[in-house]
């Protein structure tokens, strides 16, 4: 057997092969693709808006907020007006570019719980509300054309009834009856009551047979208004327009007044006013010294 020969020491044995390096497969074939960390522009436009929080108003303007401040120390320097000096100031504080409503608030010393307390009844004004009235008139006969006459926006008997109870329509903003027609209107009760238009008798919104259907309708078409004391023994009514002159709105608050004072219940001790506010739509309230 051959021996095998020995290096010389000057030799170097020959360095061992790399091995082959492994295929490396296609990037695009291994590779995952990278998530896309925004959303298309196509979904961005489609997200829901994050809605505002319910009863929290947005934040005024600078040039609101300038008003109001001013608008607040000339009441405060004003203290307690009489009624003309308060329906001035209310025309100098406004703001709004529409024809606003000025409202009456009166605070009654009378107890609402009690039924011999309740104050409630209609008076005309003398200049009227500012603003038409839609009468409907439930009647009979010939009291149907005597109400379209007199200016009612609608009339009829059974028929309107159904059509009130049936379609719901609730056009008009007086509801007057006759008293024939009583039992047939009080069907509707239940939709008329929750709005405010059931005929009452304290109301003056049910005519007595005798009575001239006419002229009720012409008082209400004319201007006349309904005041009630609700749960808190508070009176809430319109008494004009802003485009109302000082003196036009000066006479029908008198008028109301005088109606609210004469209907003060027997029941009621001590002070049975007391306080007035006179404001509008958009106005802060004027306390008034009446």
């Amino acid at each position: 057997m051959a021996k095998e020969t020995e290096a010389a020491p000057g030799d170097q044995a020959p360095a061992p092969a790399a091995p082959p390096p492994a295929e490396q497969a296609p990037a695009a074939a291994s590779a995952p693709k990278p998530a896309t960390a925004a959303k298309p522009a196509a979904d961005a436009a489609d997200a829901p808006k994050k809605k505002k929080k319910p009863g929290v108003a947005p934040r005024r303007g600078k040039k609101l907020r300038s008003h109001l401040r001013n608008t607040e120390k000339k009441i405060e320097a004003a203290g307690t007006p009489n009624l003309k000096t308060a329906v001035a100031l209310l025309k100098q504080v406004k703001r709004a570019k529409f024809d606003e409503t000025i409202e009456l608030h009166i605070n009654l010393g009378i107890d609402p719980s009690q039924s011999d307390q309740a104050v409630r009844g209609t008076v005309s004004l003398p200049h009227g509300i500012g603003k038409s009235v839609r009468v409907a008139v439930f009647c009979q006969g010939d009291k149907i054309a005597q109400a379209k006459a007199a200016g009612a926006d609608v009339a009829g008997g059974a028929d309107l009834v159904e059509k009130v109870q049936k379609e719901n329509f609730l056009d008009f903003d007086v509801a007057i009856t006759t008293q024939d027609m009583m039992p047939q209107v009080a069907k509707l009760g239940k939709v008329l009551g929750p709005r405010g238009l059931m005929p009452t008798p304290k109301a003056g919104t049910v005519v007595p047979a005798s009575a001239d259907i006419a002229a009720v309708v012409k008082e209400f078409k004319a201007g006349k208004v309904e005041y009630r004391a609700d749960k808190t023994g508070q009176v809430h009514c319109g008494v004009g327009k802003m485009s109302f002159s000082e003196d036009k709105l000066v006479d029908n608050i008198n008028t109301l007044m005088e109606a609210v004072r004469g209907a003060k219940p027997s029941g009621v001790k001590g002070n049975y006013i007391n306080g007035v506010v006179l404001s509008a739509t958009m106005s802060p309230g004027i306390r008034v010294s009446i």
